[in-house]
């Protein structure tokens, strides 16, 4: 069952794009991990549900013919090459008929058989999790510290991995998938995916600090700037919202560090596309077949 702490209630307006204008509750609660729930928050929870269909909404999102050889590397068969190497000594039959083709593309109701066996590639899975703090973003930890994994490990058969990171501290959107493509494009310079935080620091953050965001900070690995970086309408002067789509390792902390702030409380309100409407932290849910194809989409 979802859980919303009192935080995330008072924050709601805020979380969905701090750079809006909106106001929020200034009121605080030292809880982020999903714990406290009221029969209110469960009321609205379910309310939400019912207007979904029963279970979790799975996509069924149909692809677009692909390459014989990435079907068989999605299938887990062989690598792209490997399968180029099957594909020409013909023990590789689309819909009983040989095939030594290279390039050649199947549809999705395409029967695959290698040697006599039929192949069938795992289906995309597209899981947001709204991350509570003390989870780290790994599939697993020798230490034996709280993964995000096991947050998603009950939201589908297949085997889904996180797209980029969110360190412990840090709370919001993670997206989970095992289409390889989509994580690739997502988290590549290229694309550009547009991240949204609510950050919180230590001491009043100053106008003209708020400016070097937007000119550009130079940090060991280079000079990053923020596409726009403004005080949170409603909330404190410890309180900034930053959008930016750079994808580097602990980005927004360092930032902050290095303009004198300790950051405080972090949490990504949006990601790419995709927001924290209705879904509290702790929590997951699949995406849509509009926010799969919006994001397929998306240049």
């Amino acid at each position: 069952m979802i859980k919303r702490t009192k935080s995330e209630t008072s924050r709601r307006n805020t979380e969905k794009n701090p750079l809006s204008k909106s106001s929020s509750n200034k009121s605080k609660s030292k809880k982020d991990s999903g714990e406290g729930v009221n029969s209110r928050d469960k009321r609205k929870y379910i309310e939400f549900k019912q207007r979904m269909k029963k279970g979790d909404p799975l996509p069924s999102f149909n692809e677009d013919a692909i390459r014989l050889n990435k079907y068989l590397s999605n299938a887990g068969v062989c690598s792209r090459r490997e399968a180029d190497v099957l594909i020409q000594t013909g023990v590789i039959t689309v819909n009983g008929e040989i095939i030594n083709e290279l390039g050649y593309k199947i549809k999705p109701n395409d029967v695959v058989q290698y040697d006599g066996e039929t192949i069938n590639a795992e289906k995309k899975r597209y899981v947001l999790l709204n991350k509570p703090k003390g989870f780290i973003t790994t599939m697993d930890d020798p230490r034996g510290r709280k993964t995000v994994m096991s947050l998603v490990k009950k939201a589908c058969r297949e085997r889904i991995y996180p797209v980029g990171r969110l360190d412990r501290e840090t709370t919001g959107l993670l997206l989970f998938t095992n289409d390889g493509d989509m994580a690739k494009k997502l988290t590549h310079p290229r694309y550009q995916a547009r991240k949204i935080y609510h950050v919180e620091t230590d001491k009043q953050i100053k106008k003209e600090d708020l400016e070097k965001l937007l000119s550009g900070v130079v940090l060991e690995d280079g000079k990053t700037q923020c596409d726009k970086a403004n005080y949170v309408e409603g909330g404190t002067d410890h309180e900034v919202g930053v959008e930016l789509h750079s994808g580097k390792n602990r980005i927004v902390r360092r930032l902050f560090e290095a303009l004198g702030y300790k950051v405080v409380r972090l949490d990504r309100v949006q990601f790419a596309s995709l927001t924290k409407k209705d879904l509290p932290r702790g929590m997951y849910r699949h995406l849509t077949e509009h926010e799969i194809a919006f994001l397929k989409m998306t240049k």
